[in-house]
């Protein structure tokens, strides 16, 4: 049995016994495992250390509900202030994860933003997977989401793909780096349970066409209203980054483009309300079929 699947088991409450180590309490901001934590807030650091940073309670509980590897929590005391914290606490010293007890200005140094929940995680990167692994079944509803370039916006699309019930999400041409601590924050966590693969954007509509989706592509230009559209089936979704669109890949004729009516003088939306707009309309036809 590999080191996840070890993880995954203790997380699930099936190792009861087994108990997290602790430290020392960490007071300095120059503490080897803080300057290491804290290069994580970089994608270079994140590339060479294959680890991420995991903020916030919620954030934290999703990653341990998905059995997600984690090494260290660094934990201040003194900054757990819910019910709630005390738990996760709690479970994350049953799940045998390393606790380092920090002081506040230490946790300050390494925590996100404006964000002081008191605990802050250290995950294992693992590679996103391949189209190859994909089950395809009937019915499955897709999001491609080509090219996103700001963190915010994919972490905001995978929250919506989560809401309405998107199957997984595929980030074709990928852009972004799905551990980026903005796409976590603005995921709430969701980052940890949505299947999320990654190809080409000429790989992604290869694999659509031989699996038979229907595949809509939202286009500024495009001739349908996402309205008149039928959501149900099996059906793949795409949407581009905003300053540049889509790809050539997607205007072939196996491609529907869609359009979202414009009535004011704005010529586009943010394309995670973009997403959010066609994935709910998918789940209210398919709810009502």
């Amino acid at each position: 049995m590999d080191g996840y699947c070890q993880r995954a088991q203790s997380v699930a409450g099936l190792n009861p016994a087994k108990y997290a180590p602790m430290i020392d309490e960490i007071r300095s901001t120059q503490n080897p495992r803080i300057k290491a934590a804290c290069q994580l807030r970089q994608g270079r650091g994140r590339q060479q250390q294959q680890r991420f940073l995991v903020d916030g309670v919620r954030e934290i509980e999703r990653a341990l509900e998905a059995g997600w590897p984690m090494e260290e929590v660094f934990i201040c005391d003194a900054l757990l202030g819910q019910p709630g914290d005390r738990e996760l606490r709690d479970r994350l010293e049953h799940a045998g994860v390393l606790l380092c007890p920090v002081t506040g200005p230490v946790m300050e140094k390494i925590a996100f933003g404006d964000r002081h929940d008191g605990l802050v995680a250290v995950a294992q990167q693992r590679p996103l997977a391949t189209l190859e692994t994909l089950c395809c079944t009937p019915g499955m509803l897709l999001a491609v989401m080509e090219s996103i370039e700001k963190p915010g916006n994919l972490g905001a699309i995978l929250r919506s793909a989560d809401a309405a019930g998107v199957d997984a999400v595929i980030l074709a041409n990928q852009a972004t780096d799905p551990f980026n601590p903005n796409v976590i924050r603005a995921s709430t966590g969701i980052i940890f349970s949505m299947p999320v693969y990654a190809a080409s954007s000429e790989q992604t509509l290869d694999w659509l066409t031989k699996n038979g989706f229907q595949i809509c592509a939202t286009r500024i230009d495009g001739s349908a209203s996402y309205l008149d559209i039928d959501w149900k089936g099996q059906l793949a979704i795409v949407l581009g980054e905003e300053s540049l669109g889509l790809s050539p890949c997607w205007s072939g004729p196996a491609v529907t483009a869609v359009s979202i009516p414009m009535r004011g003088s704005a010529d586009s939306l943010n394309v995670s309300t973009t997403a959010a707009i066609l994935f709910y309309e998918a789940l209210r036809q398919r709810e009502s079929a």
